[in-house]
């Protein structure tokens, strides 16, 4: 049976469950928003990054207001968010997406689960989740400072690294494969010749891309909006509260967290996450781009066009025996539709709210951090379980070369262009090579054609 102690708010008594930190106003959110629950819970990442937050908000109210901010309580609150930090009270955290716009109810929640675990620490009542743990802060915001470390940690420490072991993979690929001359394609047509490496350096060069524009969109996610509490003026924090916190931030961290240095802007706007995720959104266009690409040219096995192999990683088919299918090329389109889907989320988020806040943070911060951790499980598993496994079938990538009649673009400084399509054309038409079609046509001689006809070269 579910025992409960009495806690109270500025709204009467609520009765909340005994072995859970949490207090009043966070059990007054949990009933009223019962929406989603136990599927979209406020992502641990935000939990996580407001445990940050509010032990260096501690730690600089105790530099800057030492007889408020006791060494005794720094401490307690300290050890204590650092246990949110850390993830070892996820358990307390049980808000939804879902809840007001501003994520009032969950800072109350980072508030409430802190005092009373540094309550615990202490052994005795020391600590009040607003008096205290919300010292010189608002939820207006510490929540857009949360959204911020945890989307500069997730970019980071999860999707750039991903990201890095993509293209160092690519890179692998592309030295192996130098010299192997293929067909290119375009418009999904036969296109002149290229090199399987240079077609492996079109992906590592967009992923490279990527990276540049994820790198500088951090750089903007960096800019905090702390220090500007209910509607950016800073009303009850006082001076350089800001720049401590993003100090001991950064000292936590090993990210420069800055001040941003409009408060008005940084709690309304959320520009610095649409463009972030815009380099989201870029890195999932091109990872579905070559995802697409690496399934078409393992498509077969004997149907296709089967210029490469990948790795065969689980049955295809729940009736046709044998038949395995390209999943990892299909988990990275899947998750690349989800992205773009939640772009379209988060500027919408992102354009809401009036005067001087947003109120579609929950929402943005969900979209966001979703896309980024979908991007960097995805990037793994795809190169783990596909990438590194890609291996060219130099025989069919020949045959493919040899019968393809865009060779006779070789031939346009020889022939001329209209001549050199009419030899195309009658190729095709007659199923005979270029060269018998261009001698037919009297273009050129058996021995002429032989001389300028060297597609290797072309590429």
């Amino acid at each position: 049976m579910i025992q409960y102690r009495t806690e109270h708010d500025s709204m009467g008594e609520m009765q909340v469950p005994a072995d859970r930190y949490w207090g009043a106003q966070t059990e007054r959110s949990r009933l009223n928003f019962p929406i989603g629950v136990g599927q979209e819970t406020m992502p641990r990442e935000i939990t996580h990054a407001f445990g940050l937050l509010k032990r260096a908000a501690a730690e600089a109210n105790h530099l800057l207001v030492p007889a408020r901010m006791t060494e005794e309580k720094r401490q307690a609150i300290a050890q204590a968010a650092g246990e949110v930090a850390e993830g070892l009270l996820d358990d307390h955290f049980p808000l939804v997406v879902w809840q007001t716009g501003s994520g009032t109810q969950s800072n109350m929640n980072a508030n409430e689960v802190i005092a009373n675990r540094g309550n615990d620490i202490a052994g005795k009542k020391l600590l009040h989740p607003n008096d205290d743990v919300n010292m010189s802060q608002s939820s207006n915001d510490t929540f857009p400072t949360a959204m911020h470390i945890a989307a500069d940690l997730a970019l980071e420490d999860k999707v750039l690294p991903a990201v890095d072991r993509m293209i160092a993979a690519l890179q692998k690929l592309e030295a192996e494969n130098e010299g192997i001359v293929k067909s290119g394609r375009t418009h999904l047509q036969d296109a002149t010749p290229i090199r399987f490496s240079q077609e492996i350096s079109g992906w590592r060069a967009s992923l490279q891309m990527d990276r540049e524009m994820l790198l500088e969109a951090a750089g903007f996610v960096r800019r905090l909006a702390i220090g500007g509490t209910a509607v950016g003026t800073g009303l009850n924090a006082p001076a350089g509260f800001d720049r401590e916190v993003c100090r001991v931030l950064s000292e936590v961290t090993g990210k420069a967290f800055v001040p941003h240095e409009n408060k008005f802007h940084a709690l309304t706007s959320k520009d610095e996450l649409v463009v972030a995720h815009g380099a989201l959104k870029a890195l999932a266009c091109d990872m579905m781009k070559m995802a697409n690409d690496i399934r078409w040219l393992a498509s077969g096995p004997r149907l296709g066009l089967g210029e490469i192999t990948i790795p065969e990683n689980e049955p295809g088919s729940s009736i046709m025996p044998g038949k395995v299918n390209p999943t990892q090329c299909e988990q990275v389109t899947m998750v690349a539709v989800q992205v773009m889907g939640n772009d379209t989320a988060v500027s919408v988020a992102a354009s809401q709210g009036n005067f001087e806040l947003n109120v579609f943070m929950p929402v943005l911060a969900y979209n966001f951090l979703q896309s980024a951790r979908l991007l960097a499980e995805s990037l793994d598993a795809f190169r783990e379980r596909c990438v590194e496994g890609i291996r060219p079938n130099r025989e069919k990538m020949a045959e493919n070369l040899t019968r393809s009649l865009m060779l006779v673009t070789a031939l346009n400084p020889y022939i001329g262009y209209e001549n050199a399509a009419k030899t195309a054309k009658l190729a095709f038409a007659e199923n005979i090579t270029l060269k018998e079609a261009c001698v037919k046509l009297g273009f050129l001689t058996p021995e002429r054609f032989d001389e300028v006809f060297h597609p290797e070269e072309m590429a």
